[in-house]
C-alpha cells in the first residue's frame, strides 16, 4: 500500500512497485480500516516534516495487534536527522528523497524477508506448541509397537502414527499444501470421492482464477486507462502542461510495450515447453528398520476400509493383513536430455532429506521407501515409471530418469553463463503448485466423480485416470528478479508446494534455475537453485 499525498510523487512509487511485480493500493482514505481491508505486506509511507502528519497511521499500524507485523517504509525529505526521526517513530525503514527506484526496491524486498522470516517463526512456535503432546504420543505408540513384535504378540498402533509422520515430513519443508493433497488420497482410498474435496477443488479453481485475474489484468488495464486519460488531456489543449503529460505518457506506453513483451515471451515459452515439464508422484512406504517388516493397515472391512479402534481410527501394525500403508507425494520436473533424464529437487527425488523432524521419528525404528515413482507429462496419456539417477551434493537438485525416447517430449534448453540470470529481469516459471488439489479443480466436478468411479479411490489410478483424460499439465506464473547469488535466485513469481523442482526461465527462453523454496503467504521472495547445479549432474 503507498500512502503518499503527493500525486506525482504516489505516481511514481506506484509505477516502481507495479513494474516490479507487486499488487500496489493506493487506497487509503479509509485510514486503518483501507488498511485492514487490503492487507498489504508492507507500506509506503510518505512523511512531511517537520509535522510528521504520517505517524499517526504508523502509530495505529503498530499499535494494532492485526497489524504490528506489516512492514513500514518512510520515505523522508532532509538527512540523517529525518531518518532517524522515522525510525524512532516505529517505521521498520526510512528512505531519502528525492529516492533511487532501485534502492527503494531493494529496502521493500529486504522488508518482505524479513516479515517472511518473522511469520515462519510465529507459525512454527504455534505448530511446535499445538503438536507438543502428539509427537510424544507418535513416540510412545512406535515404541509399543516394537516392544509387541519382539513378544510375538499382535497389536495395532493408532492412526495418530500416520497423523505424526506426515506431520513431522512436511513440516520442515513447509509443505502444508501436500498435507491437505495427502487427507485427499486418503480419503480417495476409501473408494469414495467425497463431497468435501469436490468442494475445496472448487474453490482452488475459483481462487485460481481470482488469482490469475489480478496477477495479470489490473496493471495493464491501469496502464491503459492512465494512457487513454492522457492522451485526452493533450489532446484537449486546455493544459499548460503539455511536455509533462506528454512525458508521462512516454513512460506509461513503454511500461505497456513492456508487459506485452514479457507476455509474449511467456506464451512462446508455454507453447514451446509446457509438454516438457512433468508431474512427479513419489509413494513412500514404511518399514521397521531391524526387521523391514511394512507398515500396514491391520485388516479392511467388507466394505474395502480399514477396520478401526473404539475411537474410529484405522488400526495400524507391521504385521497387519491389510494394504501397506503409503504417504504419496508430489513435485515437478523437467526433461533436461534425449536420454530421459528430468531434473527436480533432492527433497522431491527423495522426500525425507534433511527432514530432522522425520530424523527423529526414524530414531523410534522407523525406515521410509520409495515404493513407486512416477512421471506424468502433458499429452502423455500414461505415466513413466522413473528412477533416481544422481544427487547434487552441493544443492537441493537430483536427476532423475525414465524411459521417454518414443514419447516426442522435447528437451528444455538450459542457460548458459552467470549473466543468463539478471536482477530485475523478467521470469517465467512452470510448475505444479497445489499439485493433485489443482488438476483435479481444474477438471470440474463431474469429471472429478467420473474419475473416483473409473479409479475406485486408488491414488495410482487417479493420476492414471489423469494423464489419459490430458488433464495434466503445468501452471505459468510470471515475475521479476530480486537478486542473484552464487548459490540461489531471488524472485517473485508466484508458487507454493508441488511446485518443487520446476524450472524457472529468463526472457531467452532458456533456464536459469529449479525452484526449491517458497515463503508462506507469498511475500515476494521464492528461490530457485541456479542451473549450473543441475547441469553438473547431466554430465556422464
Amino acid at each position: 500500500m503507498v500512502v503518499e499525498s503527493d500525486d506525482a510523487l504516489r505516481d511514481r512509487i506506484v509505477a516502481v512497485l507495479s513494474d516490479a511485480g507487486y499488487e500496489v493500493s493506493t487506497d487509503y482514505r479509509e485510514g486503518m480500516k483501507a488498511v485492514l481491508a487490503f492487507d498489504p505486506d508492507a507500506v509506503v509511507l510518505g512523511a512531511d516534516p517537520p509535522q510528521f502528519d504520517c505517524c499517526d497511521l504508523l502509530s495505529e499500524i503498530k499499535g494494532s495487534e492485526h497489524t504490528r507485523n506489516i512492514r513500514v517504509v518512510m520515505l523522508s525529505p532532509g538527512g540523517s536527522a529525518e531518518r532517524t526521526r522515522g525510525l524512532d517513530l516505529g517505521a521498520d525503514d526510512v528512505v531519502s528523497l528525492p529516492f533511487d527506484s532501485h534502492e527503494l526496491l531493494s529496502r521493500v524486498r529486504s522488508q518482505l524477508r524479513n516479515k517472511a522470516i518473522a511469520d515462519e517463526f510465529r507459525e512454527r512456535l504455534r505448530l511446535a506448541e499445538e503438536n507438543r503432546n502428539a509427537t510424544q504420543q507418535v513416540v510412545t505408540a512406535v515404541n509399543e509397537e516394537r516392544r509387541t513384535l519382539r513378544v510375538g504378540g499382535l497389536a495395532t498402533v493408532a492412526v495418530l502414527v500416520v497423523a505424526g509422520l506426515v506431520f513431522f515430513f512436511f513440516y520442515r519443508r513447509t509443505q502444508e499444501q501436500n498435507t491437505r493433497v495427502y487427507a485427499a488420497i486418503t480419503r480417495l482410498q476409501t473408494g469414495v470421492l467425497t463431497p468435501q474435496l469436490m468442494e475445496r477443488s472448487r474453490r482452488a479453481l475459483e481462487d485460481g482464477e481470482r488469482g490469475q485475474s489480478l496477477a495479470s489484468a489490473p496493471q495493464k488495464l491501469q496502464l491503459q486507462k492512465k494512457s487513454e486519460d492522457l492522451r485526452s488531456q493533450i489532446a484537449s489543449g486546455k493544459t499548460e502542461n503539455a511536455s509533462s503529460l506528454q512525458s508521462q505518457l512516454a513512460a506509461v506506453d513503454s511500461r505497456l510495450q513492456k508487459l506485452e513483451s514479457e507476455g509474449k515471451v511467456a506464451q512462446t515459452i508455454i507453447e514451446s515447453y509446457e509438454p516438457s515439464v512433468c508431474l512427479i508422484h513419489v509413494v513412500l512406504a514404511f518399514r521397521e528398520h531391524t526387521t523391514g517388516l511394512r507398515l500396514d493397515y491391520v485388516g479392511m472391512t467388507s466394505s474395502g476400509e480399514p477396520t478401526t479402534d473404539e475411537h474410529n481410527n484405522p488400526l495400524l501394525s507391521f504385521t497387519g493383513n491389510g494394504p501397506e500403508v503409503h504417504l504419496d507425494v508430489f513435485g515437478t520436473g523437467f526433461l533436461a536430455s534425449v536420454s530421459g533424464q528430468i531434473l527436480t529437487n533432492h527433497h522431491v527425488a527423495e522426500p525425507w532429506w534433511q527432514n530432522d523432524d522425520l530424523k527423529e521419528m526414524l530414531d523410534q525404528g522407523l525406515e521410509p521407501v520409495i515404493a513407486e515413482m512416477t512421471a506424468y507429462f502433458p499429452g502423455v496419456p500414461h505415466g513413466i515409471a522413473i528412477d533416481t539417477e544422481k544427487i547434487s551434493s552441493a544443492a537441493d537438485v537430483a536427476v532423475v530418469k525414465g524411459n521417454v525416447s518414443a514419447l516426442g517430449i522435447k528437451q528444455i534448453a538450459l542457460a548458459d553463463g552467470h549473466r543468463s540470470a539478471v536482477s530485475g529481469g523478467p521470469v517465467v516459471l512452470l510448475g505444479y503448485p497445489t499439485a493433485l488439489d489443482a488438476i483435479l479443480a481444474r477438471a470440474g466436478a463431474e469429471t472429478l466423480q467420473s474419475i473416483a468411479t473409473a479409479s475406485k479411490g486408488d491414488p495410482k489410478q487417479v493420476m492414471e485416470e489423469l494423464a489419459r483424460r490430458n488433464l495434466i499439465r503445468p501452471t505459468t506464473t510470471q515475475g521479476h528478479i530480486g537478486d542473484v547469488l552464487p548459490d540461489k535466485i531471488v524472485y517473485d513469481a508466484q508458487t507454493t508446494s508441488g511446485g518443487s523442482g520446476g524450472p524457472l526461465f529468463n526472457n531467452e527462453g532458456k533456464v536459469i534455475g529449479i525452484n526449491f523454496a517458497m515463503v508462506r503467504e507469498f511475500g515476494g521472495s521464492n528461490f530457485a537453485i541456479p542451473v549450473t547445479y543441475g547441469k553438473s549432474l547431466l554430465k556422464p
